[in-house]
């Protein structure tokens, strides 16, 4: 059994607007994902802005929304990156208590090569108390974590329990979803709008971006397509597509974050380099909301 079917966040980190978090919605948040059907709760992604959030507010964020969830559905955090003594001492820094897997991207910028990649998560697996998704996004890393080194990673270390996929490399997930090594390694699509065909072609759901605004349609397309709903699934992506693709025309989470000022769920502050996005995108988003009826 595959405990990673299914719809999984990749949760925001709501600001105020003197760049402070805001906890007091970040529980709601937390409340409203859940309650809108979402399987999991991933913190510390990318979408939570992470590269302009110190050490402590990581762990700030992960305890508060351990705190909201209370055991609800399971949390998920994301810890990598490009220095990897730096990434191996950081596991014990952490109070990972409710944490039920780790999100793992692969280095950035220093660009390993893939036997770099597999000697990383290699010494990653060695040491690490919990699970271990692997991340793969060369749109923002610069290097892709081929077909060969997940494999060779995944039979190598039981440790590993999935990969998110968001290279959008259908021939190399395919090649993932057909020759994994055992059938509880998920492979999670890291893309919304590429969740419904890769599911058919056999993923087991996705880390979703749009689930921060919309969680009960877009779980609901998730689970119609999981349990061959088809026809039901198609609707729903055919009803979301043009605002999965809105929200990210511009830097992400920019677009998600407009559209859940929009619905009242957060405002839409983020931290430098990032800024909001352009008058005329937001409006287009809004536009696209309306015509939905959220």
């Amino acid at each position: 059994m595959n405990a990673w079917k299914g719809t999984g966040v990749a949760m925001v980190t709501p600001f105020k607007e003197d760049g402070s978090i805001d906890y007091e919605v970040l529980h709601s948040l937390t409340d409203y994902l859940i309650q809108g059907g979402v399987d999991y709760l991933v913190v510390n992604g990318t979408t939570a802005e992470n590269p302009v959030l110190n050490e402590n507010e990581k762990q700030a964020i992960l305890s508060e929304v351990v705190k909201a969830n209370n055991g609800r559905v399971p949390v998920v955090f994301g810890l990598g990156g490009n220095h990897t003594n730096q990434v191996l001492e950081s596991l014990f820094q952490f109070d990972l208590s409710g944490v039920s897997a780790l999100l793992s991207v692969t280095p950035y910028y220093n660009k390993p090569g893939q036997r770099g990649l597999y000697a990383h998560f290699g010494a990653l697996a060695e040491v690490s108390p919990l699970p271990i998704m692997l991340y793969n996004v060369p749109g923002r890393t610069g290097i892709h974590l081929q077909t060969d080194t997940v494999l060779a990673l995944a039979n190598k270390y039981p440790q590993f329990i999935g990969i998110k996929e968001a290279s959008g490399d259908f021939r190399h997930i395919t090649r993932l979803i057909k020759e994994r090594p055992r059938e509880d390694f998920a492979v999670i699509s890291g893309d919304d709008a590429l969740t419904l065909p890769l599911i058919a072609s056999g993923c087991d759901g996705v880390i979703s971006v749009i689930a921060n605004a919309l969680p009960k349609p877009f779980s609901g397309m998730v689970a119609d397509a999981l349990a061959n709903n088809l026809a039901e699934a198609q609707e729903t992506h055919l009803e979301l597509f043009e605002l999965m693709h809105l929200i990210f025309e511009e830097q992400s989470p920019g677009g998600v974050k407009a559209l859940m000022q929009h619905l009242g769920i957060c405002r839409a502050y983020m931290r430098l380099p990032l800024v909001p996005i352009e008058e005329s995108l937001k409006d287009r988003i809004i536009k696209a909301a309306k015509a939905l009826n959220v």
